[in-house]
């Protein structure tokens, strides 16, 4: 049955070299493989891959997401890392210090070179 194995995301990039700074440098995830089409990066026993697209993401939903244990800790290494967190001030969503509470979460986004939006997500005691 498919629940049995891992699922992988795809994300699209225009540049594989830009990718390899943000994803491996900026963000610390090491490199499973890379050739001239994609770039694999490993994450928690997970893999994501970046394929070579001419048109990179047309959809600025959050395409994938990490469960964390410090939501705060995080944003605090990658904001060292240079990784700019987004802020968000509209309806239904406001961050304060770049957190969000969404109710059964504390949520946070960054938003690669190639305009994929990518969360993370602290669990609150209510959904555990």
């Amino acid at each position: 049955m498919l629940a049995d194995h891992p699922l992988d995301t795809v994300l699209l990039v225009t540049d594989l070299d830009n990718a390899h700074c943000f994803y491996h440098q900026q963000l610390g995830l090491p490199i499973v493989e890379r050739d001239e089409h994609r770039l694999v990066v490993a994450s928690g026993g997970t893999q994501l891959t970046l394929s070579l697209s001419s048109v990179g993401t047309a959809d600025p939903q959050t395409q994938a997401f990490w469960r964390v244990t410090d939501l705060a800790a995080e944003l605090d290494e990658l904001r060292a890392r240079g990784v700019v967190i987004d802020e968000y001030d509209e309806d239904g969503l406001t961050t304060s210090n770049g957190i969000a509470n969404v109710g059964f979460a504390l949520a946070a986004w960054i938003t690669d070179p190639f305009g994929n939006t990518l969360g993370l997500l602290q669990p609150t005691a209510a959904a555990g």
